[in-house]
């Protein structure tokens, strides 16, 4: 990091600034578009948490945490405990990532809901906060990750820091600020306290430590804002500090990006959401197939050679190049491709499987594949070339970072992924209760319900 640069950020109180934005947000001055949106976001975290509930790590994080006992704050989603607060947004930020079918946000880049709502919550159920407080808390945590996201750039990222776990536990940390009515002051003084314990690392992807980082998150930031109320001391500048967050985790730290306006005012309008479960940058190669598939009723054995064209940085994302468990399938080009143009639901949760990801017609077609890394596309997007053993030969393109314009539509399609994670869960009439009560979020006095009808 040269000098210039050190200097630059040292003139723009950066923390500051996003701490008075994080502290003056209400209710009311939220247009009605963003307030459907957190909706939107809370309602795909709890159906995405009901389907995680049931995950490996969901028993041996509870098991632990059931021996160091403690006050009974918090529920846990798909689970009749209750356990403190601290606990409650580690257990349930890892379940809601545990499928990596939860929503994304490329300005992070990253999952902004499962790192902030899991603390969020666990805080409002304790103080019996309203859902409309709630809202305004999750918007002020939700654009403050965003604008830490921008301001680190792609290279922190691209360096091997898993932002959900890092720049997640910043937005944890507004919003738990912003819930319990901390001035800018104060707030200013939990992102510092967050931004000293965020954490995670990509090199963990295809492991259950990917879920762990979201988990960390929102528990780093809860008690970010609990230690800040009661007068815990931080530096006030910890983003833009010498040697502070910003200039110690990536190379390109450009705080301007980070103060800008975003288009429509609010970051959350670019707010995707997830419709395969596996990670975010393989939708768009899986949408491409799957265009191809039906338009042109391609079958695996007509296949001679597939070119899948994407940014280079997926990459060091999601090419697991022989996965051997559902888990690694998730963060495999190749594997997503190949069960796209087969026909597998990408939607399933069951598709991802140690029997999927070695299927020997899979891994025949998944072979065939060979990626061509490009510099400077956008993230999301791909193009997916197929030839055919008759010569014929296909194109699809897809940009999967282009989000839904339409939220009344997007909101229906969100209810049918909630139907089909959580019935399972909880049953068809529990889980439609459960999915009203949420889209009537703005009426509740508070979460009570909510963690009566998500309880297992």
């Amino acid at each position: 990091m040269d000098g210039d640069v050190v200097k630059r950020a040292q003139t723009i109180e950066l923390t500051r600034t996003l701490a008075e934005q994080a502290s003056a947000v209400t209710y009311d001055a939220l247009p009605e578009p963003v307030r459907a949106l957190a909706r939107q976001c809370v309602l795909d975290y709890y159906g995405v948490a009901l389907a995680g509930a049931d995950d490996p790590l969901a028993k041996i994080l509870l098991d632990e945490l059931a021996e160091a006992g403690g006050a009974t704050q918090a529920s846990i989603i798909g689970h009749k405990a209750r356990l403190p607060a601290l606990s409650a947004a580690l257990v349930n930020g890892a379940i809601g990532h545990a499928l990596d079918y939860d929503d994304v946000n490329l300005a992070m880049p990253g999952h902004p809901s499962v790192a902030i709502l899991p603390g969020l919550i666990a805080l409002a159920e304790q103080r019996r906060s309203s859902g409309r407080e709630i809202i305004a808390a999750f918007v002020a945590g939700y654009e403050i990750a965003c604008r830490i996201g921008m301001a680190l750039g792609p290279g922190h990222y691209d360096r091997g820091f898993h932002a959900t776990g890092t720049v997640g536990a910043f937005g944890a940390a507004a919003a738990c600020a912003r819930l319990l009515g901390l001035d800018a002051e104060a707030t200013a003084r939990a992102l510092g306290i967050a931004g000293t314990q965020a954490a995670g690392l990509k090199s963990q992807f295809g492991t259950m430590c990917k879920p762990f980082h979201a988990g960390k998150a929102s528990q780093s930031g809860l008690l970010a804002a609990r230690l800040a109320t009661r007068g815990f001391s931080s530096r006030p500048d910890l983003v833009e500090c010498e040697q502070g967050f910003a200039l110690t985790h990536g190379p390109d730290f450009n705080p301007e990006a980070a103060l800008a306006t975003p288009p429509n005012r609010f970051h959350i309008f670019a707010n995707l959401f997830k419709y395969h479960a596996a990670c975010y940058l393989t939708h768009g190669p899986i949408e491409c197939a799957r265009s191809l598939r039906e338009q042109h009723g391609i079958a695996p054995d007509q296949v001679a050679r597939m070119t899948l064209s994407l940014d280079r940085s997926c990459d060091r994302v999601c090419n697991i190049p022989v996965p051997t468990d559902g888990l690694q399938a998730k963060f495999s080009l190749r594997q997503n491709v190949a069960m796209a143009l087969s026909g597998v639901d990408t939607a399933s949760l069951g598709a991802y499987s140690a029997a999927t990801a070695t299927d020997p017609a899979l891994v025949r077609l998944r072979e065939k594949l060979v990626l061509d890394f490009h510099e400077g596309w956008p993230q999301a997007a791909a193009e997916l070339e197929v030839a055919l053993t008759d010569g014929r030969v296909f194109k699809a393109q897809h940009d999967a970072g282009i989000p839904s314009a339409d939220i009344a539509a997007q909101g229906e399609r969100l209810a049918a992924k909630f139907d089909a994670l959580a019935d399972p869960a909880l049953g068809a009439a529990r889980s439609r209760e459960l999915r009203e009560t949420i889209f009537g979020l703005d009426g509740l006095p508070d979460l009570s319900a909510l963690a009566r009808l998500a309880a297992h």
